[in-house]
């Protein structure tokens, strides 16, 4: 079993990486990065997962090599590395804030995290951890019980962020639309 904090439901992400073996775009590519840093960290209490991390950074250097190294860099691909990275991190805040929110309000209510497992019906602590730290998905329905019993904002507990493709698509739908009391930018989707 894989014990990691998250992007956006790590474990199943690094799995779908190993098992594609390759990554398809710059958003994919940053969220991989996100995941190698974590394991970074991870591999000194679970080196069982030093394979895993070293399969990974043979995917990273493969993008690598086939998208930035000995070809000339475009703009276009400057910026959609740039929106990638905005993505990649705010996700990685996100879970972050999310974690320690989950945490506190456990400490002020005198719950454990076992405990919050029992009451979502979840039994192994493990597992608990796991969804806690972000490696595996919340459901919807945990996260309506946290938001109930927890009283934490929807909003806290739920991402909200686009990937690059919807962004991209949605700016330049909304350009064409060349509506005169509206208009978007990247940065209004990225930071909404």
């Amino acid at each position: 079993m894989l014990y990691l904090y998250n992007t956006m439901d790590l474990q199943s992400s690094l799995k779908k990486i190993l098992k594609n073996g390759l990554l398809n775009s710059e958003l994919e590519f940053q969220r991989a990065s996100v995941i190698d840093r974590q394991l970074r960290m991870l591999v000194k209490e679970h080196p069982e997962l030093v394979d895993n991390r070293n399969r990974l950074r043979s995917i990273l250097k493969t993008y690598e090599d086939q998208h930035w190294t000995n070809i000339e860099v475009t703009d276009k691909q400057v910026e959609e590395s740039d929106l990638a990275v905005q993505i990649a991190e705010k996700e990685n805040s996100f879970n972050l804030n999310r974690k320690q929110l989950i945490k506190a309000k456990l400490g002020e209510k005198g719950l454990t995290q076992k405990q919050l497992g029992i009451i979502l019906g979840h039994t192994s602590e493990t597992y608990i951890s796991e969804l806690i730290n972000g490696i595996n998905p919340f459901t919807i329905n945990d996260l309506i019980l946290i938001h109930k019993i927890l009283d934490i904002g929807m909003e806290q507990l739920v991402p909200t962020t686009l990937n690059t493709q919807s962004i991209v698509r949605v700016v330049n739908a909304v350009s064409k639309l060349n509506h005169p009391k509206f208009s978007l930018e990247i940065e209004d989707l990225v930071e909404a």
